[in-house]
């Protein structure tokens, strides 16, 4: 049996866990990049998710490459890719899968349905009744679904990435909170900047085959190092009250924000919030998470965490602005204590 040093000679011979992860994760980006154009911050936040275990809420217009990201880093990661265009007429079946009566047998047979990749693109989720949006709850928090009494492993990794249109809400369902919550990250998807768009137009971008750079085993042995990436006491703290601050905001110093928030965060946001950190760490090219780690993520984190009340939405208030506030206002540990620590 090869090693992936075998099948990609491109990699490091060193025996070093985090130069060999780095090194990995960067091709992975390089080769996302060939072909996704002005979407960086998407693309990087979309492999701390694989790196971290979670899911990924995306919200965007549509044509800013959200299908093509999810592909691409399939192929780049020689996994399996599927996408479901959710409807109002779907079913839970046509997700999950189903058994077909086979008369020439007199049997069942069971038919998988498209849940069964590593990278599952569910575009416009909010377009499903409540029914088909709740069938990918058992999916993506224990990772199996069940049909006809028996459980069904999905490939690992395995990463649901979620697209919900903004402008439009005429035939739309909200997300039950529940399933929201199962998401890691909710990412608003910008339009990319002139140059970059400039390039597309011109079709400058490349369209060659994706090379793969890394294998399904690799990533889980990464996912398994990001794990081991230090979390110093006092940086969890940090997340830990990040969190607490949209439970509590009076405790914080924020009265005003008491009647803003109806629900904050759930101690799963504090837990994903301290695991996405060690996978920036470490795509960083550090085996310590820092302060900036988590401040960078927060949003990223509890955006879809929040319920704002009637009258923060009547005053136009959104998520992201009172989280802006909360990480003013939420103290951050000493720096010097943190070198210390990592030294």
């Amino acid at each position: 049996m090869h090693d992936d040093r075998t099948l990609f000679p491109d990699q490091p011979t060193e025996l070093d866990p985090d130069a060999e992860a780095r090194h990995a994760l960067s091709a992975v980006l390089a080769q996302a990049k060939r072909v996704v154009v002005g979407q960086d911050a998407m693309l990087e936040r979309v492999l701390v998710a694989l790196l971290a275990g979670g899911h990924v809420l995306l919200e965007g217009v549509p044509g800013l490459a959200k299908t093509l990201t999810v592909r691409t880093l399939a192929q780049a990661l020689g996994g399996s890719f599927s996408r479901v265009q959710f409807t109002p007429d779907l079913v839970p079946a046509d997700i999950v899968g189903t058994r077909i009566w086979q008369p020439d047998r007199g049997a069942f047979r069971t038919e998988l349905g498209p849940v069964f990749a590593n990278l599952l693109l569910a575009d416009e989720i909010n377009r499903a009744p409540a029914k088909v949006q709740s069938a990918l709850l058992e999916v993506m928090q224990e990772h199996q679904v069940t049909i006809g009494g028996e459980a069904y492993k999905v490939p690992q990794p395995f990463l649901v990435l979620a697209t919900q249109n903004p402008i439009e809400s005429e035939g739309t369902y909200s997300l039950p909170e529940a399933q929201v919550d199962r998401f890691l990250f909710k990412l608003m998807v910008e339009y990319p900047n002139v140059e970059d768009e400039v390039a597309i137009a011109r079709g400058v971008v490349s369209t060659a085959d994706i090379r793969q750079v890394l294998t399904m085993e690799a990533l889980e042995a990464h996912r398994a190092r990001a794990r081991e990436v230090l979390v110093d006491r006092e940086v969890a703290r940090y997340a830990v009250s990040l969190v607490d601050a949209t439970r509590h905001p009076a405790k914080h110093g924020l009265q005003d924000l008491e009647r803003a928030i109806e629900f904050g965060g759930s101690p799963r946001a504090s837990i994903g919030l301290v695991q996405s950190a060690q996978a920036l760490a470490l795509l960083r090219e550090r085996t310590y998470v820092t302060v900036e780690d988590v401040a960078d993520l927060a949003k990223d984190v509890l955006r879809h965490r929040l319920v704002l009340s009637y009258d923060a939405l009547a005053d136009g208030a959104s998520a992201d602005s009172l989280l802006d506030k909360i990480i003013d206002a939420v103290a951050a540990p000493r720096a010097k204590h943190l070198v210390e620590v990592a030294a």
